[in-house]
């Protein structure tokens, strides 16, 4: 397998091009969730996915794994995922790992903790079955679950121990790629950090490239080299970490920046504003974001603006940088 450089010269891990992902419905051409989105992820580097609710990000880590139909080109280490079948996407999925956004309901209810984390070796390691107990606690170990709660099943572990089990199971494999489906969003802020900073830990440690997806903005900051804002199935706005929080180009950006609560009393966090009726602001025609921007014009209308480069950042919107 070959291993292609980015722009600037980083060995690129993954490369997502025209990724498409289309829900049906009967008859009907259905919705596109996940419209031409591209780009690129170097190993080792750690790219957050931020959006509102129903915007694809859910859809893209999906896609990007095989879990759903989407159409595009996902090279991974030289190969098109999307066009693997049978004995070679199996052997690709070794190196693919996913957590969920549920910590319980991703943990199969009819196992311990312990064949839970030892079924990816079952699968992939069947060779190594005199040493998988030892690999379990091992791993568990690493994580911060100690061998007390081997014999227990999902149902009776807290939230942020479950989150801790899912990520041991999808780390078990030593995976190149580990994709973070909202994987704090479910628990308290106290077990949120703690799960943020076993992330980091676990990225540098094992050398994880990571794409991480989240509404929570604050923890993107702290886990994440560089981020992507995605808007409608289309990336509006992409940029280096430090550059997107300190001068955000997109109006869209700019919104869900001022939306979320700061730790400071003195400044208010303002609302979005609401997506109009109907498919008002779809994806066809103009800029998706045209019935909710406040600098929207007449060309913003009429024509669907392409990534551009402003300051440090690339940025889908005609008006930016003005």
């Amino acid at each position: 397998m070959t291993t292609s450089k980015d722009a600037n010269g980083s060995q690129s891990l993954l490369q997502v091009r025209s990724l498409r992902v289309r829900y049906r419905s009967g008859r009907t051409p259905g919705i596109a969730a996940v419209d031409g989105v591209s780009f690129e992820l170097a190993a080792g580097e750690s790219v957050g996915l931020v959006g509102e609710s129903g915007s694809g990000k859910s859809s893209i880590a999906r896609a990007l794994l095989r879990l759903i139909p989407a159409t595009g080109s996902v090279l991974f280490r030289g190969d098109d995922l999307l066009d693997l079948r049978g004995d070679a996407l199996r052997a690709a999925r070794e190196h693919l790992q996913i957590v969920f956004q549920d910590p319980i309901g991703a943990l199969d209810p009819r196992m311990t903790v312990a064949q839970i984390c030892a079924e990816p070796l079952r699968e992939f390691r069947a060779a190594q079955r005199p040493r998988h107990p030892e690999l379990v606690v091992a791993m568990l170990a690493r994580v911060g679950i100690g061998t007390e709660l081997l014999s227990r099943y999902p149902h009776e572990l807290s939230g942020g121990q479950a989150q801790r089990v899912g990520l041991a199971r999808a780390l078990m494999l030593n995976p190149r790629l580990l994709i973070c489906d909202e994987p704090v969003a479910a628990l308290d802020v106290s077990i949120r950090s703690q799960i943020a900073n076993l992330l980091r830990d676990m990225r540098a440690e094992l050398g994880l490239t990571l794409l991480f997806i989240a509404h929570d903005l604050p923890t993107v900051r702290f886990l994440c080299d560089r981020v992507l804002v995605l808007f409608r199935g289309r990336i509006v706005e992409q940029a280096p970490r430090d550059a997107l929080y300190s001068a955000p180009q997109h109006p869209y950006t700019q919104s869900l920046l001022a939306a979320h609560p700061a730790p400071d009393p003195t400044r208010r966090p303002t609302s979005m504003a609401p997506a109009p009726p109907g498919n008002a602001d779809g994806l066809s025609g103009g800029c998706a974001y045209r019935h909710r921007c406040p600098l929207a014009i007449e060309r913003c209308m009429q024509e669907a603006p392409q990534l551009r480069p402003v300051g440090d950042n690339l940025v889908s919107c005609h008006r930016a940088g003005e």
